[in-house]
């Protein structure tokens, strides 16, 4: 075992964890992104949203990938 791999097993654990963190907080308060007044998302309105996430779980059917797990 060396330095190395300790410390690149690290930061993928730290990545992995955080992600998860950042999941359940959305769930909780509601927000996405970054932090409030700086929600670092891509730019569009709750209509674009719903169309985007149509067109991706028709691409995922499509690709016979299954149905697209409801959000909430």
């Amino acid at each position: 075992m060396t330095l190395h791999k300790i410390l690149v097993h690290m930061i993928a654990e730290t990545d992995r964890h955080a992600g998860q963190a950042d999941i359940v907080r959305e769930l909780i308060d509601g927000a996405a992104g970054l932090r409030n007044g700086n929600d670092n998302m891509a730019p569009g309105d709750q209509a674009w949203w719903e169309s985007y996430r149509s067109r991706l779980e028709r691409a995922a059917l499509d690709a016979g990938q299954g149905p697209v797990l409801e959000a909430g």
